[in-house]
């Protein structure tokens, strides 16, 4: 299932990198998506948005000391969109959550350093996009130091860690294509010459 994900993904920019090296690693290593390989492991996560989509939402993680997107392991599930979506609710509290995008949304590769349970490894990431359908609030649990939601601002956002800058990047392009006739929050970006006007969407029939 995961590489018909992938191989229906063409990604741009590093990911490129990425993509062709998980596919090899999942060759390599027919139990990838155990915790228990210790080189490293398939992990899922979530871009979440909120149920109008004009925010995601971040976690300053406990054990890294960073802000990231949701997710986490896979723990032998091979449905790695299940596992974004589990991960989501688990940590954020909300349990009405549904993909927003059944295909992949972006994908990761980085070291996680050695802890008292596990030596330095990769993770192999695989992120979806998710929305919010309900009016809950958010509930942080013991993974988190903090849970916030933001705003699509490169320039606002708590981390300049480019796989999280990437995510809002993308998340821009996608939201702007998915709602061409709304009018965003104004972005100013360092690397992409876009400006999105207003604080949230507004339809612009409104």
């Amino acid at each position: 299932m995961l590489l018909q994900l992938l191989d229906r993904y063409t990604p741009k920019t590093e990911e490129v990198a990425y993509k062709s090296s998980i596919i090899d690693f999942i060759h390599a290593n027919p139990d990838c998506f155990e915790r228990s390989l210790q080189i490293g492991h398939i992990t899922a996560s979530a871009m979440l948005l909120n149920k109008d989509h004009t925010k995601a939402l971040l976690m300053h993680h406990a054990k890294l000391n960073l802000w990231v997107q949701l997710g986490g392991h896979c723990d032998g599930e091979h449905d790695v969109m299940q596992v974004a979506i589990k991960e989501a609710q688990e940590e954020s509290g909300i349990m009405a959550i549904e993909p927003l995008n059944v295909e992949i949304f972006d994908v990761d590769i980085h070291l996680i350093p050695a802890n008292k349970k596990e030596p330095e490894h990769y993770h192999y990431d695989i992120r979806f996009l998710l929305h919010v359908m309900s009016d809950e609030t958010i509930v942080q649990n013991n993974e988190s130091k903090a849970l916030e939601w933001f705003d699509f601002g490169i320039a606002t956002l708590p981390t300049k860690e480019r796989s999280v800058v990437r995510l809002f990047e993308k998340l821009v392009a996608y939201i702007s294509k998915m709602h061409p006739t709304y009018i965003h929050e104004e972005i100013k970006r360092e690397d992409i010459s876009w400006q999105i006007k207003n604080n949230r969407l507004n339809h612009a029939d409104n």
